[in-house]
């Protein structure tokens, strides 16, 4: 709070010049404006109850005395100072602002917000509105993004509508977006970040998973090298640039991002887990067997190297034991298509046509549901209105 008022004293020096609301008292305020700047306290109250003595419902040095009791951290005084000044001059924008940050400072911040909308309304543009604005507006977002984040985009969208190309916020909204799974959204608006940061990594690595859930691989691939080639020994960027190029039919150059994170992070399942993938898409099924027991030794209960191993079992003609990988996987997460096709396959080799026949279906069932969540992609904001 003490920086935003110092920044609202700075600014308000010139505007008595133009102003002057009583010409015999503008050196004095500017005066006092200046020693709050510079934290003569004192010395600033001295000379505005001086005015005010003369000219008690003077606005501007009731609006400066307001301030001064905020900086003394007598918030009740502050409080009361502002809401005379508004009530008697409800066009002075600097008062709304400066009761919208005493309100933030004490945790009133629907108040804030508020009083910081009015200031906008009276001064559109106004940067001192703004910054605050956006920066309650921020803080709500954060603290709820995880629990509610209807409310968070909701609040970020409002912070967009007076800042539309602030970078902070638009990274924010865009971390919302891409937990809500509004990947168009996230992507537009983290391209926003880049445009006025290009190198920022964070708002490059969110593109980049963006990009990956829209499915937009090559793009991905890209924005993940900007990324590296700022933060080169990110192990968690390696293993997501491996998983997008594998995607991509390029397995050579995704082991050699799978291998990077290990080598960076050796303690992990992931990576021996796609390594794993790649190897029996190559029918070097004794080391899949190997990277996929790397992975069921840390977690016996991971979905994916469960059903993998229910493939190479497959692969090996083993049905029986290819089935209880498969069953284990489907108990970890129902939801894998892919576990399910091997399981009903697994069965009709078994000769257990009726239940392959279901778990074939159920596999077919979940891979439209997949398409149509991608045809269908959700998109909510074409920009700021």
């Amino acid at each position: 709070m003490k920086r935003w008022i110092l920044m609202l004293v700075l600014g308000v020096v010139p505007a008595f010049a133009q102003t002057a609301p009583l010409s015999a008292d503008v050196v004095a305020l500017r005066d006092a404006a200046q020693d709050l700047a510079s934290g003569n306290l004192a010395t600033a109250e001295t000379k505005l109850q001086a005015i005010l003595k003369e000219h008690p419902d003077e606005p501007r040095a009731l609006d400066l005395l307001g301030i001064v009791r905020a900086q003394q951290h007598r918030d009740e005084e502050a409080e009361q100072v502002f809401q005379k000044v508004i009530a008697q001059a409800p066009q002075i924008a600097s008062a709304h602002v400066n009761l919208g940050l005493l309100y933030a400072q004490t945790s009133r911040e629907e108040q804030a917000i508020a009083q910081f909308h009015e200031a906008l309304r009276i001064e559109p543009g106004r940067t001192d509105a703004v910054q605050a604005l956006t920066g309650v507006l921020r803080r709500q977002a954060r603290a709820v993004a995880a629990s509610d984040p209807e409310k968070a985009l909701a609040a970020l969208m409002d912070a967009r509508k007076v800042a539309p190309q602030d970078p902070d916020v638009l990274y924010d909204f865009g971390m919302v977006a891409l937990h809500m799974n509004l990947d168009k959204d996230a992507a537009e608006a983290f391209r926003g970040s880049l445009a006025a940061r290009a190198d920022d990594p964070a708002a490059l690595y969110g593109l980049a998973r963006a990009q990956m859930a829209m499915t937009q691989y090559q793009d991905a691939h890209e924005t993940f090298r900007k990324y590296l080639a700022l933060k080169p020994n990110d192990a968690s960027a390696h293993f997501a640039d491996g998983v997008t190029l594998a995607v991509m039919q390029s397995p050579d150059e995704a082991r050699r991002e799978f291998a990077e994170s290990i080598r960076l992070q050796p303690v992990q399942t992931e990576s021996y887990f796609q390594i794993g993938l790649l190897d029996i898409d190559a029918k070097q099924l004794d080391a899949a067997a190997e990277n996929l027991n790397r992975v069921l030794a840390r977690d016996a209960h991971h979905a994916g190297a469960l059903g993998a191993m229910g493939r190479v079992e497959f692969e090996r003609k083993n049905y029986e034991k290819a089935t209880q990988y498969l069953q284990q996987s489907i108990a970890a997460r129902y939801e894998q298509r892919q576990a399910h096709y091997y399981l009903g396959m697994t069965l009709a080799r078994m000769g257990k046509q009726e239940e392959s026949a279901k778990e074939l279906q159920i596999a077919s069932d979940i891979e439209h549901a997949e398409i149509e969540k991608q045809r269908t992609g959700v998109h909510i904001v074409n920009g700021p209105q």
